[in-house]
Protein backbone atom coordinates (compact mmCIF):
# COMPACT_ATOMS: atom_id res chain seq x y z
CA UNK A 1 0.00 0.00 0.00
CA UNK A 2 1.91 3.34 -0.89
CA UNK A 3 1.02 6.04 1.71
CA UNK A 4 0.59 9.64 1.38
CA UNK A 5 0.58 12.22 3.92
CA UNK A 6 -1.03 15.36 3.59
CA UNK A 7 -1.63 18.11 6.27
CA UNK A 8 -4.38 20.49 5.15
CA UNK A 9 -7.65 21.79 6.61
CA UNK A 10 -10.74 20.64 5.95
CA UNK A 11 -12.24 24.23 5.57
CA UNK A 12 -9.47 24.91 2.85
CA UNK A 13 -10.85 24.45 -1.00
CA UNK A 14 -8.05 24.28 -2.45
CA UNK A 15 -6.98 21.05 0.21
CA UNK A 16 -10.28 19.79 -1.18
CA UNK A 17 -10.13 20.07 -4.72
CA UNK A 18 -6.60 18.57 -4.60
CA UNK A 19 -7.97 15.47 -2.15
CA UNK A 20 -10.50 14.73 -4.58
CA UNK A 21 -7.74 14.61 -7.66
CA UNK A 22 -5.37 12.45 -6.16
CA UNK A 23 -8.54 9.88 -4.88
CA UNK A 24 -10.04 10.09 -8.44
CA UNK A 25 -6.65 9.48 -9.86
CA UNK A 26 -5.94 6.71 -7.53
CA UNK A 27 -9.25 4.74 -8.60
CA UNK A 28 -8.87 5.64 -12.34
CA UNK A 29 -5.72 3.94 -12.27
CA UNK A 30 -6.85 0.85 -9.88
CA UNK A 31 -4.04 2.40 -7.14
CA UNK A 32 -4.45 1.34 -3.81
CA UNK A 33 -3.63 4.91 -1.97
CA UNK A 34 -3.68 5.29 1.51
CA UNK A 35 -3.93 8.94 2.61
CA UNK A 36 -2.22 9.51 5.97
CA UNK A 37 -4.06 13.19 6.87
CA UNK A 38 -2.54 15.69 9.22
CA UNK A 39 -4.15 19.12 10.31
CA UNK A 40 -2.89 22.30 8.92
CA UNK A 41 -5.70 24.45 11.48
CA UNK A 42 -5.77 27.68 9.54
CA UNK A 43 -8.23 28.98 12.56
CA UNK A 44 -4.94 28.46 14.89
CA UNK A 45 -2.34 29.71 12.55
CA UNK A 46 -4.30 33.36 12.30
CA UNK A 47 -6.17 33.26 15.62
CA UNK A 48 -9.73 33.59 14.14
CA UNK A 49 -12.23 31.41 11.97
CA UNK A 50 -11.41 31.56 8.09
CA UNK A 51 -13.64 34.14 6.75
CA UNK A 52 -16.40 33.27 5.10
CA UNK A 53 -15.78 36.64 3.14
CA UNK A 54 -12.75 34.50 1.94
CA UNK A 55 -13.80 30.98 1.78
CA UNK A 56 -17.13 31.89 -0.50
CA UNK A 57 -15.02 32.80 -3.61
CA UNK A 58 -12.66 30.27 -3.33
CA UNK A 59 -15.29 27.77 -3.02
CA UNK A 60 -17.05 29.67 -6.46
CA UNK A 61 -13.71 29.40 -8.55
CA UNK A 62 -12.71 26.09 -7.81
CA UNK A 63 -16.35 24.53 -8.02
CA UNK A 64 -16.20 26.58 -11.41
CA UNK A 65 -13.07 24.60 -12.87
CA UNK A 66 -13.95 21.43 -11.42
CA UNK A 67 -18.14 20.68 -11.70
CA UNK A 68 -17.51 16.85 -10.96
CA UNK A 69 -17.22 18.18 -6.94
CA UNK A 70 -20.66 18.89 -6.81
CA UNK A 71 -19.73 22.20 -4.82
CA UNK A 72 -22.65 25.01 -4.18
CA UNK A 73 -22.83 28.31 -2.53
CA UNK A 74 -23.83 28.30 1.06
CA UNK A 75 -27.48 27.00 1.05
CA UNK A 76 -27.79 27.13 4.76
CA UNK A 77 -28.88 30.05 7.08
CA UNK A 78 -26.05 32.92 7.65
CA UNK A 79 -25.89 31.57 11.96
CA UNK A 80 -25.29 27.83 10.99
CA UNK A 81 -22.43 28.44 8.99
CA UNK A 82 -19.55 26.47 10.36
CA UNK A 83 -17.37 28.85 12.93
CA UNK A 84 -14.39 26.16 13.54
CA UNK A 85 -13.05 23.01 11.29
CA UNK A 86 -11.76 21.44 14.23
CA UNK A 87 -14.01 19.36 15.85
CA UNK A 88 -13.86 17.82 12.15
CA UNK A 89 -10.44 17.68 11.78
CA UNK A 90 -10.48 15.91 15.22
CA UNK A 91 -13.10 13.62 14.38
CA UNK A 92 -10.63 12.38 11.11
CA UNK A 93 -7.67 12.12 13.85
CA UNK A 94 -9.77 10.22 16.32
CA UNK A 95 -10.95 7.51 13.24
CA UNK A 96 -7.32 7.30 12.16
CA UNK A 97 -6.36 6.46 15.57
CA UNK A 98 -8.74 3.73 16.34
CA UNK A 99 -7.98 0.11 17.90
CA UNK A 100 -6.69 -1.93 14.69
CA UNK A 101 -4.44 -2.06 12.10
CA UNK A 102 -3.16 1.04 11.02
CA UNK A 103 -4.41 0.50 7.26
CA UNK A 104 -7.99 0.03 8.18
CA UNK A 105 -7.29 3.53 10.43
CA UNK A 106 -6.36 5.12 7.37
CA UNK A 107 -8.85 4.00 5.03
CA UNK A 108 -11.73 4.81 7.42
CA UNK A 109 -10.39 7.84 8.42
CA UNK A 110 -9.64 9.26 4.53
CA UNK A 111 -13.39 7.86 3.76
CA UNK A 112 -14.90 10.18 6.72
CA UNK A 113 -12.46 13.32 5.86
CA UNK A 114 -13.92 13.25 2.14
CA UNK A 115 -17.64 12.91 3.56
CA UNK A 116 -16.97 15.97 6.01
CA UNK A 117 -15.78 17.81 2.76
CA UNK A 118 -18.63 16.81 0.78
CA UNK A 119 -20.91 17.68 3.33
CA UNK A 120 -19.44 21.19 3.87
CA UNK A 121 -18.70 21.98 0.22
CA UNK A 122 -21.83 20.16 -1.31
CA UNK A 123 -24.89 19.81 1.26
CA UNK A 124 -24.10 23.15 3.49
CA UNK A 125 -23.99 21.32 6.91
CA UNK A 126 -22.55 22.68 9.54
CA UNK A 127 -19.59 20.05 10.05
CA UNK A 128 -18.50 22.22 13.40
CA UNK A 129 -21.42 20.62 15.51
CA UNK A 130 -21.23 17.00 16.93
CA UNK A 131 -24.03 15.72 15.96
CA UNK A 132 -23.54 16.90 12.54
CA UNK A 133 -20.53 14.87 12.39
CA UNK A 134 -21.96 11.60 13.83
CA UNK A 135 -24.63 11.79 11.23
CA UNK A 136 -21.63 11.97 8.19
CA UNK A 137 -19.86 9.24 9.51
CA UNK A 138 -22.98 7.23 9.91
CA UNK A 139 -22.85 7.41 6.46
CA UNK A 140 -19.31 6.06 5.97
CA UNK A 141 -19.30 2.05 5.97
CA UNK A 142 -15.88 2.21 7.63
CA UNK A 143 -16.32 4.15 10.32
CA UNK A 144 -17.23 3.41 13.89
CA UNK A 145 -19.23 5.81 14.83
CA UNK A 146 -20.13 4.80 18.51
CA UNK A 147 -15.78 4.46 18.99
CA UNK A 148 -15.86 8.25 17.22
CA UNK A 149 -18.77 9.60 19.81
CA UNK A 150 -16.66 8.11 22.57
CA UNK A 151 -13.18 9.68 21.63
CA UNK A 152 -14.64 12.96 20.78
CA UNK A 153 -17.31 13.21 23.68
CA UNK A 154 -13.59 12.58 26.13
CA UNK A 155 -11.09 14.86 23.20
CA UNK A 156 -9.11 11.38 23.35
CA UNK A 157 -7.45 13.33 20.08
CA UNK A 158 -7.46 16.94 20.58
CA UNK A 159 -3.96 17.03 21.64
CA UNK A 160 -2.86 15.05 18.86
CA UNK A 161 -4.69 18.21 16.58
CA UNK A 162 -2.55 20.53 18.14
CA UNK A 163 0.76 18.54 18.06
CA UNK A 164 0.23 18.52 14.30
CA UNK A 165 -0.03 21.94 14.29
CA UNK A 166 2.78 22.14 15.59
CA UNK A 167 4.66 20.20 12.73
CA UNK A 168 3.01 21.88 10.50
CA UNK A 169 4.83 25.28 11.73
CA UNK A 170 8.15 23.70 10.37
CA UNK A 171 9.19 25.30 7.49
CA UNK A 172 9.14 21.87 5.26
CA UNK A 173 5.70 22.82 5.57
CA UNK A 174 4.18 25.19 3.59
CA UNK A 175 0.69 25.75 3.65
CA UNK A 176 -3.02 23.79 2.89
CA UNK A 177 -2.40 21.22 1.55
CA UNK A 178 1.17 20.02 1.20
CA UNK A 179 1.48 16.38 0.01
CA UNK A 180 3.87 14.42 1.22
CA UNK A 181 5.13 11.32 -1.16
CA UNK A 182 6.93 8.24 0.27
CA UNK A 183 10.18 9.26 -0.84
CA UNK A 184 9.82 12.45 1.23
CA UNK A 185 9.26 14.80 -2.10
CA UNK A 186 7.19 17.43 -0.55
CA UNK A 187 4.26 19.18 -3.05
CA UNK A 188 2.43 22.65 -1.64
CA UNK A 189 -0.93 22.73 -3.92
CA UNK A 190 -0.20 21.14 -6.81
CA UNK A 191 -1.52 20.76 -10.01
CA UNK A 192 -3.65 24.21 -10.10
CA UNK A 193 -2.40 27.83 -9.87
CA UNK A 194 -3.86 30.93 -9.39
CA UNK A 195 -3.45 34.51 -8.13
CA UNK A 196 -6.08 37.22 -6.71
CA UNK A 197 -5.56 40.30 -8.43
CA UNK A 198 -5.72 43.83 -6.75
CA UNK A 199 -9.36 44.68 -6.72
CA UNK A 200 -10.93 41.36 -7.80
CA UNK A 201 -13.51 39.70 -6.31
CA UNK A 202 -12.32 36.08 -6.35
CA UNK A 203 -8.97 34.10 -7.42
CA UNK A 204 -8.15 33.50 -10.76
CA UNK A 205 -7.25 30.10 -11.77
CA UNK A 206 -4.37 30.61 -14.30
CA UNK A 207 -4.03 26.59 -15.04
CA UNK A 208 -5.61 23.58 -13.65
CA UNK A 209 -4.61 20.34 -14.39
CA UNK A 210 -6.04 17.05 -13.31
CA UNK A 211 -3.91 15.25 -15.65
CA UNK A 212 -0.94 16.39 -13.06
CA UNK A 213 -2.70 13.79 -10.69
CA UNK A 214 -3.07 10.50 -12.95
CA UNK A 215 0.74 11.37 -13.87
CA UNK A 216 1.41 11.77 -9.92
CA UNK A 217 -0.20 8.36 -9.31
CA UNK A 218 1.69 6.87 -12.01
CA UNK A 219 5.00 7.73 -10.79
CA UNK A 220 4.26 5.87 -7.53
CA UNK A 221 3.65 2.87 -9.15
CA UNK A 222 6.50 2.26 -11.41
CA UNK A 223 6.20 -0.94 -13.62
CA UNK A 224 8.55 -3.66 -12.28
CA UNK A 225 11.95 -3.60 -14.05
CA UNK A 226 11.51 -0.28 -15.85
CA UNK A 227 13.38 2.64 -14.78
CA UNK A 228 12.18 5.34 -12.44
CA UNK A 229 9.89 7.79 -14.38
CA UNK A 230 10.29 11.53 -14.04
CA UNK A 231 8.38 13.28 -11.60
CA UNK A 232 5.72 15.64 -13.10
CA UNK A 233 6.05 18.76 -12.29
CA UNK A 234 3.82 20.84 -9.92
CA UNK A 235 2.40 23.86 -10.45
CA UNK A 236 2.91 25.94 -7.29
CA UNK A 237 0.14 29.22 -8.23
CA UNK A 238 0.23 30.12 -4.28
CA UNK A 239 3.12 30.12 -1.94
CA UNK A 240 0.73 29.92 0.44
CA UNK A 241 -3.08 29.40 1.06
CA UNK A 242 -4.22 33.38 1.15
CA UNK A 243 -5.87 32.80 4.36
CA UNK A 244 -2.77 31.73 5.90
CA UNK A 245 -1.26 34.95 7.94
CA UNK A 246 2.02 33.29 9.28
CA UNK A 247 3.75 35.97 12.20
Amino acid sequence: MITVVVYSDIGCPWASLGLFNLRRAAAAEGVRLAVDHRAFPLELFNARPTPKWILDPEISAVAECEPALGWTDWQGPESGYPVTMLPAMEAVQAVKGRPGPREAGLAASDQLDAALRHAFYAESRCISVHSEILAIADDCPLVDTGHLDTALRRGTFRGVLFDQWEEAKSPEVTGSPHFFLPDGTGLHNPGIAFSWPKGTRRPLITDYSPAFWTSLVRTLTPPTGACERQRPSANRGSRRHPSVEHA
